[in-house]
């Protein structure tokens, strides 16, 4: 079953990528406040209603222990939108998608899993297709861009800023990724996990609103954002699943998630209009073999 987990995650996480892409304004400076606002409201209704209606038996402590794992995946998930206001997805997503081989290794070397070769072999072809996507689609946005001769925005140049995020994207989320192994490994169960996961986004949630509305008179209407919303909820989707699948096999789980962002590529020229070329569709089909491979090995 953690494969299917897995593939749910993948679909569902991919589906918010291309959301967070639309509903993030490269000219408001509380984009990413507004992600978490919603992405914590649409977690903590969920949290909601399954200590209401799902007859789980919480113990509230668990958001406190919970909390090292919680914070780091809630402040890797910022530091990314963050980043889509500054950064190109082809320049930031293999560094942030290196999370996955991360997390592998440390769970490889602290806790005792292992993959055999084939499975190693799947690993491998999925996160070299990964990095090769993204630099088709850097190589492809480049083409385009002088073929329209237009200027590349400064706050699109590699810097230092283009570097830190995704890198700091990288190692947050591969350690929470590691942490939130150990304990479901040795501490609690998936549904206490993934509870106290989503209170504690809508904590998060709960103070921005605050620093947004109160500290910086920002206005903000639940209606106008509704593509932030679905991305929210293609996010829940995704991480109620994910607890699951990687408490089945984390070391392959880790790896196997980071291969959403094919997903998000197709969606994107499905909604977006634009085309993948020929060595785009060749790497894709060769992450699906990987994929494909982890699933019956």
């Amino acid at each position: 079953m953690w494969f299917i987990f897995t593939m749910i995650s993948v679909l569902s996480w991919g589906a918010a990528d291309l959301f967070y892409k639309k509903g993030t304004n490269p000219k408001d400076p509380y984009s990413h406040l507004r992600i978490v606002i919603m992405v914590g409201s649409v977690m903590g209704i969920h949290a909601i209603y399954t200590l209401l209606f799902t007859g789980i038996v919480y113990d509230p402590m668990n958001i406190i222990r919970y909390l090292p794992v919680s914070s780091m995946y809630i402040l890797s998930m910022t530091i990314g939108y963050i980043g889509l206001r500054y950064l190109e997805l082809s320049i930031s997503s293999p560094i942030m998608n290196s999370s996955g081989a991360i997390a592998s290794l440390l769970t490889f070397i602290f806790l005792g899993q292992v993959m055999t070769g084939i499975q190693f072999f799947a690993v491998a072809l999925i996160s070299v297709g990964i990095i090769l996507l993204s630099i088709f689609e850097k190589k492809a946005a480049d083409l385009d861009r002088i073929k329209h001769k237009e200027k590349v925005d400064r706050k699109y140049q590699i810097g230092a800023l283009a570097i830190i995020l995704p890198v700091l994207y990288a190692l947050i989320d591969g350690l929470g990724t590691f942490a939130d192994a150990f304990v479901l490994n040795k501490v609690m169960s998936e549904d206490q996990a993934n509870t106290s996961y989503e209170l504690t986004f809508l904590i998060c949630a709960i103070l921005a609103a605050f620093y947004l509305i109160v500290v910086k008179k920002q206005s903000f209407n639940l209606f106008e954002e509704r593509t932030k919303g679905y991305a929210a909820l293609f996010e829940t989707v995704g991480q109620f699943f994910y607890v699951y699948a990687i408490a089945g096999n984390a070391i392959i789980v880790t790896p196997l998630i980071s291969s959403y962002s094919i997903v998000s590529v197709i969606l994107s020229r499905i909604f977006l209009k634009e085309k993948l070329s020929k060595g785009q569709y060749i790497v894709i089909a060769g992450i699906m073999v990987g994929i494909f491979i982890l699933g019956f090995e």
